[in-house]
């Protein structure tokens, strides 16, 4: 009954690890996605400030508006980015991986014990049917 147990125990850890692996996926793209408008964004106020300087010779302080709004969602973008590639475990993932690999280990000396004790029930079993004939 203990390798059943554990089997069961593994395959709960593996769940609990499974679930804080797809919750940090998903807050890894929810970043990534924010960070793509925000990269969006900056490429738009690129892009006017360019069509501005060509069409027009404006003031540099529009210019420099539009840059700075432009440098600034760059900013945001570059900082969002990070955040999304950080990517490490989670303290309950690491503690459920742990306790997966326990309980199989657990299976496995569990199974090697009655590897062992096989031959000992067959050979009891077979003195018990020879000593009835």
């Amino acid at each position: 009954m203990r390798p059943f147990r554990l089997a069961q125990i593994a395959a709960e850890a593996e769940g609990v690890r499974l679930r804080g692996m797809a919750a940090r996926i998903a807050t890894r793209a929810a970043f990534g996605i924010v960070a793509l408008v925000f990269l969006a964004g900056a490429l738009v106020f690129a892009h006017l400030a360019a069509w501005y300087e060509l069409r027009t010779a404006l003031e540099l302080s529009y210019l420099l508006a539009v840059a700075s709004l432009g440098g600034a969602d760059l900013l945001v973008a570059i900082v969002l980015l990070l955040l999304a590639s950080r990517s490490t475990p989670s303290r309950v993932e690491i503690e459920a991986l742990e306790v997966r690999r326990k309980a199989i280990e657990g299976i496995s000396s569990a199974m090697s014990i009655m590897a062992l004790l096989m031959p000992l029930i067959r050979l009891a079993t077979s003195f018990r049917r020879h000593r009835r004939d």
